[in-house]
């Protein structure tokens, strides 16, 4: 039985916490299936919750080692508005003076998001009702363990104090496992839509998903 642990994100942990995020980003398996570059990747997506707003990031630890973590933050519009201002400048101009490689994937991928999004492919939550959102991964060797619950009912417990009240989450019908555990957790899908934009990587059919769970007393979801 694997012990492990769970506690605060702290900035020593950042190259860990990337490193995960980008071996599980596709469907639990590493990012370079649609991206030449998992720098690119961790810049864009996970250096905003790693070094803006890490107090609500968490790890699960086996001897020391981080085998798991959850980030999110308490406020999705404000994280937005952080993101574009404050992220997404860096990551474009270290892009134009090539610090990323940039190869035929991460344009492919490019294109299709753009395409996905002016298709209206990706589901949404009320973040009037859900201001909060998350991002949780667990290394390939350490799931199926309780490791993404318990990180999970660690930042469902600081929302709760936080008074925040609602959370939601983005994830695809692929993640079948991680849906099971978002719906142990008491989440329900408030949104969901078809989407092209793995159709080049998978076999079947996909859908992209929007879990939510509210957090204050009456909540219908």
């Amino acid at each position: 039985m694997t012990v492990f642990s769970v506690r605060r994100y702290e900035p020593d942990d950042r190259a860990d916490l990337h490193r995960i995020a980008a071996e599980t980003a596709f469907f639990g398996r590493p990012v370079e299936a649609f991206l030449d570059d998992r720098r690119l990747y961790c810049d864009a997506f996970y250096a905003y919750y790693t070094d803006l707003e890490g107090e609500y990031g968490w790890v699960a630890c086996v001897e020391g080692q981080v085998v798991g973590f959850l980030v999110g933050c308490a406020n999705s519009k404000r994280q937005m508005r952080r993101w574009l201002c404050r992220v997404l400048p860096g990551v474009a101009w270290r892009a134009l003076r090539g610090r990323y490689r940039l190869g035929r994937k991460t344009w492919a991928f490019t294109a299709r998001v753009a395409l996905s999004t002016l298709r209206g492919e990706f589901a949404s939550a009320d973040l009037d009702r859900y201001p909060a959102h998350l991002h949780i991964n667990v290394a390939a060797e350490y799931r199926g363990r309780g490791v993404g619950r318990r990180l999970m009912d660690a930042y469902l417990e600081q929302l709760r104090r936080g008074g925040v009240p609602g959370v939601h989450l983005h994830t695809t019908s692929l993640n079948e496992a991680a849906c099971r555990l978002y719906e142990g957790a008491g989440f329900r899908v408030v949104d969901a839509c078809p989407t092209g934009l793995w159709t080049h990587l998978v076999d079947r059919a996909v859908e992209y998903r929007c879990y939510a769970l509210a957090l204050a007393p009456g909540g219908d979801v």
